[in-house]
């Protein structure tokens, strides 16, 4: 098969690579000519890590960079079966170059954007057969996360969302499908592991270091909020809650955190900066949590609340179904169980307890409960 891929950035090298490694001819083309040699140069060097390691055999390696070649236009994706955009997450710009590619692929070309909350429908709209536009959303590092979201818009032909789903399988991946709702599965239902943490460190009720030991050492998740939005970067997560929020046209559910967005504006982005809420440089001391068991089983139980509320909501507006949402939960980010079974596990009437206190302490919107749940 024939792949394009558009934007020679982390997600989009990454992408080439399990394209590449599942014996796909790629081409991978970005604006910058000199990010697309940057990126190469890149994955050989991890690539040849790989080998050293003894987890790819150097003929692997070999073949994965021969299948590898670089566009110098889009017109080089002529005869490309299918292409995946993962560049910039702006609306214009993307759509920019969709118009601009369908006039140098052939009629059969399936076009797909990475895109982690931009509408899919919006994307496809203007395109002269939106029928073959698609989302097919990998989460990075594209080689090693499993999920793969696979999004058909309204206007997206039927058949077309199982055949990608069958691709994405046999390149290994752990594929689910998700309507086209902002955010689609996980960028939606995880919204509240950031905001209600940033809420907390915000009210002054605990610190980035025990929000994020309660979520590790009480609710067994590998990184806490905090340690996440700095690994993923504190602007680009700022950036996807205030996509979903303005496209649930402003629900208080999803409304970003002013912390956040100071932190974005300092450029205290995380570990590509250097700082966030941790400091990275060279012989920083990362701080240690205050011991407070009490604190951490109420900070704990306030974030699962909400996350499991989340999730209950979507499995009433039928966003995928039971099995898709809890798999992308915990194929996409690591969370140690599915959060329906984990509302289970819990109990929804503490679930449904909790909420009900916090709406009455708070008086917001934000913690309104699905009415799933109360029936649950």
């Amino acid at each position: 098969m024939n792949v394009g891929i558009i934007g020679a950035g982390t997600m989009g090298i990454g992408i080439a690579q399990v394209a590449a490694t599942n014996g796909c001819k790629v081409w991978i083309y970005d604006a910058n000519a000199k990010q697309v040699e940057t990126a190469t140069v890149g994955l050989e060097k991890t690539l040849t890590k790989l080998v050293d390691k003894q987890k790819v055999s150097a003929e692997k390696m070999v073949e994965i960079l021969s299948n590898i070649s670089i566009a110098t236009e889009l017109k080089d994706f002529k005869d490309c079966e299918l292409i995946i955009e993962a560049i910039i997450e702006n609306k214009e710009i993307k759509t920019k170059v969709f118009t601009e590619l369908e006039n140098h692929v052939s009629e059969s070309c399936v076009i797909a954007s990475n895109t982690s909350s931009i509408s899919i429908t919006s994307l496809g709209a203007e395109l002269q057969k939106p029928e073959r536009f698609i989302g097919i959303h990998f989460f990075n590092p594209a080689p090693l996360m499993p999920l793969v979201e696979i999004i058909p818009s309204l206007i997206t032909e039927k058949s077309l969302a199982e055949k990608m789903y069958n691709l994405m399988k046999d390149w290994g991946k752990v594929p689910v499908i998700a309507k086209d709702i902002p955010g689609f599965i996980v960028n939606r239902i995880a919204r509240p592991y950031y905001g209600e943490a940033l809420r907390i460190v915000e009210e002054n009720i605990a610190t980035p270091e025990q929000v994020d030991e309660a979520m590790r050492t009480v609710g067994n998740f590998k990184m806490g909020p905090f340690e996440l939005m700095d690994l993923i970067g504190v602007d680009i997560n700022f950036s996807v809650t205030t996509t979903v929020y303005k496209d649930y046209f402003y629900d208080p559910k999803y409304k970003p955190s002013l912390l956040q967005q100071r932190m974005s504006e300092a450029k205290l982005h995380g570990r590509k900066t250097g700082k966030g809420f941790y400091d990275y440089s060279e012989g920083a001391v990362k701080p240690i949590a205050e011991k407070n068991q009490t604190l951490y089983d109420d900070i704990f139980h306030r974030i699962i609340a909400m996350l499991i509320n989340e999730a209950v909501e979507a499995k009433r507006l039928g966003i995928a179904s039971d099995e898709d949402l809890e798999l992308a939960m915990q194929k996409g980010v690591n969370y140690p169980k599915g959060l329906l079974a984990w509302g289970k596990e819990l109990d929804y009437e503490l679930i449904s307890d909790i909420l009900e206190n916090l709406y009455a302490e708070y008086q917001e919107e934000r913690y309104r409960q699905s009415p799933l749940l109360k029936k649950l």
